[in-house]
């Protein structure tokens, strides 16, 4: 490959790998806030267990996430320069705005929640989840702001050979934003449904005493899953009406294929779930779907990838859409060594990340929810039983 091929590569190999955290973290936050705030209302400990339980996970994926998302701004200033030069005054907007909110502003809620057990007052302490999975999304909607100001750029002027921000709200009100921002997250509560059902069954499965845990969690789990499946194929059908569908016209090769094998997917996952849904009761009974439910597990993380791969690949020769190639928008003077070894860095450190990651959540997931870290007491919290 030429140096132009690694650099497409490396993007899109290590944003696919990042990804993977995000649509996990998106569907995670608000079913681990949901699940406190029935803890907070009933004082059950049974919705305690299991907000610290699915807590838990969410905040391992969270931390390692963070990590990968740092290798994406590295990737700016080392390949995408020409980007940054032409463009940088309208694309950085929003990055500089999710990264005031994911890095600064979500990183403190989300260690106020994990510090505040027993020691903030509990509506605050319920505050602070509801926060972190509000800034969560702010965080992807800004993400989203910039990726549709490339799909089709709005809100500048062309001056001196640069684009210029000149009406911050059209970013806001692109019509490339708003069907896929909403697309995005029915994949994250999708994904994050599927990990509780997943999860739930296999420990079912496997006869755990945990048997009400497990139940109202898999209960959830399928709800959750099927509003997400049905919102991301609503709205992933709707950018069809409002995007330039001629973009595909040079790419049909690469994109058709997945379009096909997306649709496919995501209507198994939708009549799985429809059928499920009447039995949603009764389904920690029926130990034959618990095979078909754990097997379902990484379907959302697969469809997320190609679906953001069909919504890159139909952009492509343009990095900004009919205003700058992604050749133009490469830094000069990189070599395809440089390019190979900061390739081959960047999945390498991404890929550990990514196995340690879905490692650590199985270690938790098989263990069950007893001796949890995340809001024992500072005695447990010393407890050689409670390390990974």
């Amino acid at each position: 490959m030429d140096v132009l091929e690694l650099a497409r590569t490396q993007f899109a190999v290590t944003s696919s790998l990042h990804f993977l955290f995000v649509v996990l973290t998106l569907g995670l936050a608000p079913l681990v806030a949901i699940m406190h705030t029935r803890w907070t209302l009933t004082g059950n400990p049974l919705h305690e267990r299991m907000t610290r339980f699915w807590g838990q996970i969410y905040v391992i994926n969270y931390a390692l996430g963070i990590v990968t998302g740092l290798v994406m701004e590295f990737q700016f200033g080392l390949s995408w320069s020409g980007l940054s030069h032409y463009a940088g005054d309208v694309f950085g907007a929003p990055l500089a705005m999710e990264t005031l909110v994911a890095f600064f502003l979500e990183s403190t809620l989300l260690g106020l929640w994990i510090f505040g057990w027993g020691r903030l007052p509990k509506w605050a302490h319920l505050a602070c989840i509801w926060l972190v999975t509000l800034t969560a999304y702010a965080s992807a909607f800004f993400i989203m702001v910039a990726n549709s100001f490339l799909q089709n750029p709005v809100g500048h002027v062309a001056r001196n050979g640069r684009l210029e921000l000149v009406d911050f709200g059209a970013l806001l009100t692109n019509k490339s934003l708003i069907f896929a921002f909403p697309h995005v997250i029915g994949a994250g509560l999708f994904t994050g449904g599927m990990v509780l059902v997943g999860a739930s069954a296999y420990q079912l499965r496997r006869r755990t005493t945990e048997v009400e845990f497990f139940t109202r969690s898999m209960r959830m789990g399928v709800i959750v899953a099927a509003i997400g499946i049905f919102v991301t194929m609503g709205f992933g059908y709707a950018q069809f009406g409002v995007i330039d569908t001629g973009k595909f016209d040079g790419n049909l090769g690469l994109a058709l294929p997945l379009a096909i094998m997306i649709e496919i997917g995501q209507l198994l996952g939708l009549v799985v779930l429809l059928v499920m849904l009447p039995m949603v009761g009764v389904l920690w009974r029926l130990r034959w779907t618990h095979p078909l439910l754990i097997a379902m597990t990484p379907l959302p993380f697969i469809l997320s990838i190609m679906g953001w791969m069909v919504r890159e690949i139909g952009r492509q020769p343009w990095m900004v859409y009919k205003q700058l190639t992604v050749a133009d928008a490469m830094s000069p003077g990189l070599t395809s060594g440089m390019i190979t070894s900061s390739l081959t860095g960047f999945v390498a450190v991404l890929g550990l990340l990514a196995v340690v990651d879905y490692v650590l959540i199985a270690k938790v997931i098989r263990r069950g929810p007893s001796d949890l870290a995340l809001g024992a007491s500072d005695a447990q919290t010393r407890s050689p039983a409670l390390s990974y």
